[in-house]
């Protein structure tokens, strides 16, 4: 009973430090933005950093705590830019609220991300390793081509759909296309902030420590370090298997949200929803430590902020960018480097200190 109390008491207090990462981060942002000392560049970069951040907690819940590699992030990003892109344009002449309109697209975006990823995580997470990485690849260009190619317009009869073009759609007059295929979906309200951005990263931290935390995140431990001992002591696979990887791709999705009202064209281009992007999602994961929900979240903003800074080398920057990528690399999975971080870590200096008082 007392060991689970200390576990409990640690994991409140680790909880906490990452929530007041986040909080102090934002406090610092808001008296520079009110200082008038951050520039134009760098408030660009304020909602797009909150979004990789939360696109990295995400992923580490499916690499680092259920054990299965996927490279198709970006496609439950894509899914739920464009499912809440639509609803507000669509949503935009019937008077709801921009607040409450804004609200319904978050859910919705995260809804059917998390649809689409049940979807797909059926057929796809009996597979394993490098054949799941493929599958979930090949899901994330899938998502990003048939946006290319879709046309949805409204009219007095409702929706129509097509393929081919806008002008399959044959709207009657007054008629509007809401989504042009290749040119994306135009108009978006543009309703993300800063503010807002927190709020949903620390959302969802929440949903992801307490999950961890949970029984059903001990589960899903267990499945990632032996299915076969996790399957014989009764724990459904599929179900487990399942709730990590739809609930990865809902908060993408949420992440989707914030990246879609932050432009005012959307548009399914490979470097927002292809292969890189479910690449460079991966590196933070990797960098900041597979499984370790804070360092995934500090990686995604470092690696986020660092081109921008370095824009001054202009001939130098990605060579220090690469240099910093080798270094986390080399600090985060050296055996030695590991072994003098736990060493040094003051977790240990202060047990050692308490021996050492005991001892006297």
């Amino acid at each position: 009973m007392i060991h689970m109390t200390a576990k409990l008491s640690k994991n409140v207090r680790s909880n906490a430090i990452t929530y007041g990462i986040v909080l102090v981060f934002y406090a610092v942002v808001q008296i520079l933005l009110a200082t008038g000392n951050l520039s134009s560049l760098m408030r660009g970069l304020l909602v797009p950093l909150c979004m990789y951040a939360i696109l990295a907690v995400s992923l580490n819940l499916t690499v680092g705590i259920l054990g299965e590699l996927s490279l198709g992030h970006a496609g439950f990003m894509c899914v739920g830019a464009f499912a809440s892109a639509f609803f507000s344009k669509y949503m935009a002449e019937t008077g709801m609220p921009a607040g409450i309109r804004f609200v319904a697209a978050i859910l919705i975006g995260a809804l059917m991300a998390g649809i689409f990823g049940i979807l797909i995580g059926i057929p796809v997470l009996r597979l394993k390793g490098d054949y799941l990485a493929i599958v979930t690849l090949a899901f994330g260009e899938i998502i990003k081509n048939v946006m290319n190619v879709l046309f949805i317009g409204k009219d007095s009869d409702g929706l129509h759909f097509s393929m081919n073009s806008a002008v399959d759609l044959h709207l009657k007059e007054g008629g509007t296309v809401i989504v042009n295929g290749p040119q994306g979906i135009t108009g978006t309200p543009n309703q993300s902030t800063f503010t807002i951005g927190i709020i949903l990263l620390l959302i969802t931290l929440f949903i992801v420590l307490n999950l961890i935390q949970s029984r059903d995140g001990r589960a899903i431990m267990a499945i990632r370090d032996n299915r076969i001992a996790a399957e014989s002591v009764g724990i459904n696979i599929t179900k487990y298997k399942l709730m990590a990887f739809s609930i990865s791709a809902a908060l993408a999705g949420v992440a989707g949200v914030l990246y879609a009202h932050n432009l005012s064209t959307l548009i399914a281009q490979p470097k927002n929803f292809g292969y890189n992007m479910s690449i460079m999602i991966l590196v933070y994961v990797v960098l900041g430590g597979i499984g370790n929900i804070r360092g995934s979240m500090i990686a995604a903003v470092i690696l986020t902020l660092l081109p921008e800074l370095l824009r001054g080398l202009n001939d130098y920057r990605m060579l220090i960018y690469a240099i910093v990528l080798i270094v986390m690399m080399i600090v985060n999975w050296n055996p030695t480097c590991k072994a003098f971080r736990e060493k040094y870590s003051f977790r240990n200096i202060k047990a050692r200190m308490k021996t050492a008082k005991e001892v006297r």
